[in-house]
């Protein structure tokens, strides 16, 4: 029984370790080819949960000063669903998540009957989860080394490509070691450099789930990252390198009723369907296809909720059965009505939530980007975030096919010099 005992402590300890691991990942032979040496340089930041207002909202005022010498949109619309993964993926590959294939933070692959969900660290390190050709591994298959310090999918085998130098996510990392990780690698021999980086805050969208978008606490962590963005740039500008900034969230927030939260409606039934966790979207995926028409039937007298088929979805989703690629979308699409949520884990819902309609205003996301390649003092219309990924690759000067992605280059394009 002792034996047992130990073994299982040991397993737990050696997993947790794992699942914090803190050292730098490199993948040992690779440098810049001759033709990559002298480009220019994008760092591509994210504030997962920094709604487009919050910049105003909670004085956020290095940011407003930096994107004042660069460009910045009123608001960016992230795909749909407007959830962590999807929309990190999206603005990396600039497909739509029914395109790439991680069409929500938790679904199921029809074809294998394999359940994905983000928290599984295992899975979320499989390439095979992942379609496009996500920018950093565009820029290494053209002989450009890339950095990640965090990112949606970039621990994972794409393509059989990961970015040369990558962290495994966690959040042990304190952001004056994660600024010098950076510093270091442009720091670097001209032919080991990284042109192209990403960096990753994860602490605005904690706040504002827990304690909801309007909290004093939410203003401290966009006032965290205000601060620490500054820093970066200032830390690197002695480098007098031409460094592009990119910074964006990938969704924004909204408080909910976390009180009077649905459960799983009754016209459901879990013998007939799965239903993977959700609380602003269920994906209902028919174990008995013949019970679908009367599932969908029953639901649509619920006035509670809307139920879409995969061919009802609205057409700005990009959501339907024809997008379905990877065939990953369930065979009924259920939405609470807002401020409502699903609530099937029966404990208590955080106050604040994103994944409903991307046109949303509370799901609009934020867009600044200064730098040698980008005009000054611009202010530009809303824009879908499927359209950096050709503005990222044209600066870097990579190739890529702009028939395979759904962004557009000429959206973009008026921001550059």
């Amino acid at each position: 029984m002792l034996k047992r005992f130990l073994f299982i402590v040991s397993l737990f300890f050696l997993l947790n370790v794992s699942a914090q691991d803190t050292t730098q990942q490199i993948i040992s032979g690779r440098k810049n080819s001759p033709a990559q040496i002298n480009k220019p340089y994008v760092i591509l930041i994210s504030a997962d949960g920094f709604r487009n207002d919050f910049a105003e909202l909670y004085e956020a005022k290095k940011l407003q000063a930096l994107s004042s010498r660069g460009v910045r949109g009123k608001y960016m619309i992230p795909s749909y669903p407007s959830v962590t993964f999807p929309n990190h993926y999206s603005i990396a590959t600039g497909l739509y998540p029914a395109h790439h294939g991680l069409v929500d933070n938790s679904y199921i692959d029809v074809a294998t009957g394999a359940f994905y969900n983000m928290g599984n660290k295992k899975m979320v390190a499989e390439g095979k989860w992942y379609g496009g050709t996500p920018l950093w591994v565009l820029a290494e298959q053209q002989k450009m080394i890339s950095a990640s310090f965090y990112w949606v999918a970039s621990e994972a085998d794409i393509q059989g490509i990961k970015p040369t130098y990558h962290y495994i996510y966690n959040e042990k990392i304190d952001i004056a070691t994660r600024i010098k990780a950076v510093k270091d690698w442009l720091s670097l021999p001209e032919e080991k450099r990284p042109h192209f980086i990403t960096f990753y805050f994860p602490d605005v969208d904690h706040d504002a789930h827990t304690y909801g978008p309007d909290d004093i606490r939410v203003k401290k962590s966009v006032q965290f990252i205000d601060s620490s963005v500054n820093a970066l740039q200032e830390s690197l500008a002695s480098l007098n390198l031409p460094i592009n900034y990119i910074f964006v969230s990938d969704h924004g927030m909204a408080k909910v009723d976390n009180v009077n939260t649905k459960p799983l409606p009754s016209s459901i039934d879990t013998a007939y369907f799965k239903v993977p966790w959700g609380d602003t979207q269920l994906h209902l995926y028919a174990k008995d296809k013949s019970k679908v028409e009367a599932t969908y039937n029953a639901l649509k007298k619920d006035t509670s909720v809307t139920v879409f088929t995969l061919d009802e979805t609205p057409t700005y989703w990009h959501y339907k059965k024809a997008d379905d690629k990877f065939n990953r979308l369930g065979d009924l699409i259920v939405l609470p009505h807002f401020p409502k949520v699903f609530n099937l884990s029966r404990s208590k819902a955080s106050l604040g939530k994103h994944g409903f309609d991307n046109h949303m205003p509370e799901m609009r996301a934020s867009f600044m980007a200064w730098g040698p390649a980008f005009k000054k003092g611009l202010t530009i219309e809303g824009f879908e975030n499927v359209n950096i990924y050709p503005i990222v690759a044209h600066i870097l000067g990579l190739n890529y096919d702009s028939k395979t992605i759904d962004g557009k280059f000429e959206v973009l394009k008026p921001i550059l010099k």
